[in-house]
């Protein structure tokens, strides 16, 4: 079929050469006819010429599909990879040739100016990001040395803030090569227990239960990356419960479970809480939500091969599920992947 609708492009190009040539044809019987010369005369050298252009034609129609089949392969290239066209056979195919090649080095120009423009902004707010650290450190020593309402309040508020800056680093590594993995066992409830301290603040401030025993479970995972995903987690657990508990439990060996009693998430949000900057209902009556934490959350467990997923009913809570299962075969992808094993795998 394919080669079917080849031979009716290439009849389509050359469809004024045989206009032609069946004019000269004419004239040449023509001219024959009015000198009154023998059938024989006319008859042999024109099927003389008939074969020779049947051949001809035979010859072109092959170089012809040799050639598209060629520019059918570097059309499924990517444009700033294409070469080895094929031969030109006029002028004109010489000077597109030419045009394409021009194009690709403006390309190439553009996107290694543009790389290194985007490697100097990450390289900056990657500086800024850890830069920042420093105040918030002193900040965080000072208030440490008071004990007062106020005091609190404001190391609830730094912690935020700290929270806002790691999210900021997080987001900025994501897609860099460099992404500095440590794939290993380990214990779940020290993971947790990390996060946990860095909300008490928060839970004593807001008066919110904390229903958490300990899990006695081993993951394969990375530490930093996945305790930025509950710290994540838990952050929203308590902006947006107000009165009642957080759990903290097992569903099954490997599936962790962080459930809030808050304000829910409408039904028409749940299927687009992953999304990027999307913010839904509450984060509209919020203010400040910035769409960001699941959806940076859903990209780690994607890198780290976990599972996530929410339940949630208006007014009754949401629960957050990470299926932990799948790191393992996470490892081996990453074992066999040449690009990623830079990065250290245990």
């Amino acid at each position: 079929m394919e080669e079917k609708i080849n031979f009716v492009k290439w009849l389509g190009q050359k469809k004024g050469l045989f206009l032609k040539e069946g004019l000269f044809a004419v004239i040449f019987f023509v001219t024959f006819a009015l000198y009154h010369l023998p059938l024989a005369a006319i008859f042999y050298p024109v099927l003389l010429c008939f074969v020779t252009g049947m051949l001809f034609l035979v010859w072109d129609y092959r170089k012809f599909a040799v050639r598209h089949e060629r520019l059918q392969q570097l059309s499924a290239m990517p444009f700033d990879v294409m070469m080895d066209f094929p031969e030109s056979v006029s002028v004109l195919e010489t000077d597109y040739q030419q045009i394409i090649v021009q194009l690709q080095e403006g390309q190439r120009r553009m996107k290694d100016e543009m790389s290194f423009q985007y490697q100097d902004m990450m390289d900056y707010y990657t500086v800024w990001a850890h830069q920042i650290k420093t105040p918030i450190a002193a900040m965080r020593l000072t208030l440490q040395n008071t004990d007062s309402f106020f005091s609190r309040k404001l190391s609830v508020e730094l912690a935020r803030v700290e929270q806002y800056v790691d999210m900021v680093l997080c987001y900025l590594r994501l897609d860099t090569d460099t992404r500095d993995y440590v794939i290993a066992v380990y214990e779940l409830d020290d993971i947790l227990r990390q996060a946990l301290r860095k909300f008490a603040g928060q839970f004593i401030g807001k008066k919110i239960h904390l229903d958490y025993q300990p899990l006695n479970a081993q993951v394969m995972t990375d530490e930093k990356w996945l305790l930025f995903v509950i710290e994540q987690i838990l952050s929203n657990a308590l902006k947006y419960t107000q009165q009642g508990c957080v759990s903290i439990y097992l569903e099954s060996p490997k599936i962790l479970c962080i459930r809030d009693t808050g304000m829910g998430i409408a039904p028409e949000d749940l299927p687009r809480i992953f999304e990027k900057g999307y913010t839904g209902y509450n984060g509209r009556t919020d203010k400040k939500a910035s769409g960001l934490g699941l959806y940076l959350c859903a990209r780690i467990c994607h890198n780290l091969g976990h599972g996530i997923s929410a339940e949630s009913e208006p007014d009754k809570g949401t629960v957050i599920k990470l299926n932990l299962n799948t790191a393992e075969r996470m490892k081996r992808v990453w074992y066999n992947n040449p690009v990623k094993r830079n990065e250290q795998v245990i």
